[in-house]
């Protein structure tokens, strides 16, 4: 195989974007059932703690009913059609169906194509950048893990743990191999990407009694900093700050988004650690080119 991409290098970074449209498709999946499956655990959890507390065996909300990643099969929300494989096939489906359930009609949002084409995208470039080797492989799985948690924190305001510690381990364990960067990089990256944020959280909430922002964001920028190294850090930083701030506007005037409700943090990070790991070395030596010229 890495023959064959060696001498059509191209065909490549064409079978990830492909591949990206299919697990986009799986994407969708985990962007809406994650949360809801989180919450049914808490709730459960909590309840059976209220159990024992009243000495009462009975838990109202459990269920044999099986809700995960995989089952039940995907339905539509309004009339809970099946749907069928040909129904389900990234992207062409959604135009084929017209944007609407095939039973009843109703209009399918434009996220889920959305995506399933963003993802794709991103695969395309990730594949593009670094070419048939190990970091494509280690980037593409940072790719569709920041667009999950992205997508997760804007309608949830949830970085689940489940996501964003895994995914600490494996940065450091990638470090041992030096896909991206060394072990002591890593290791130092994953520290001060927390306490970073961390140290902001703690002074703004001692300045205004307010809390500016979630303990996930402190794990999501460790995340970054145990895959990317502690020198991409700043670069994260102030690019998440840019697209905070033009975005974040920008859905304010457009009427997407209430001035009361908070804003998360979490897609701006995935954002900039996403641009930092294609362009961050181009954007620091552009930076010191200038500063020094």
């Amino acid at each position: 195989m890495q023959n064959f991409f060696t001498i059509y290098p191209v065909l490549f970074p064409v079978a990830c974007g492909i591949l990206g449209l299919l697990i986009g498709s799986f994407l969708n999946v985990v962007i809406y059932r994650l949360p809801v499956m989180l919450e049914k655990d808490w709730r459960m959890q909590c309840e059976e703690f209220l159990a024992e507390e009243e000495n009462d065996p009975t838990v109202s909300e459990k269920t044999d009913e099986r809700f995960d990643l995989l089952l039940p099969g995907s339905q539509c929300p309004h009339c809970q059609h099946k749907i069928k494989i040909w129904e389900n096939i990234p992207v062409l489906s959604y135009v084929f169906l017209r944007g609407k359930c095939k039973s009843c009609k109703t209009n399918i949002a434009m996220r889920y194509p959305f995506v399933e084409l963003l993802t794709a995208t991103l695969s395309f470039l990730v594949a593009w950048h670094y070419g048939f080797s190990e970091q494509s492989a280690a980037a593409l799985l940072l790719t569709w893990v920041l667009i999950t948690l992205s997508f997760i924190d804007y309608d949830t305001q949830i970085l689940p743990d489940v996501i964003t510690l895994p995914m600490i381990w494996i940065g450091l364990l990638c470090s041992l191999g030096v896909v991206f960067v060394d072990a002591e990089s890593s290791i130092i990256g994953a520290i001060a990407g927390y306490m970073v944020l961390w140290s902001v959280f703690q002074l703004f909430r001692l300045l205004t009694g307010k809390e500016g922002m979630g303990f996930g964001d402190f794990k999501l920028l460790s995340l970054l900093g145990a895959w990317l190294g502690w020198k991409l850090l700043p670069v994260i930083i102030l690019l998440s700050s840019f697209a905070g701030a033009v975005i974040g506007v920008a859905l304010m005037i457009f009427k997407q988004h209430s001035k009361d409700k908070p804003i998360p943090f979490g897609p701006y990070l995935a954002i900039a650690g996403w641009v930092a790991m294609i362009y961050g070395d181009a954007i620091i030596d552009g930076y010191f080119q200038i500063s020094f010229a």
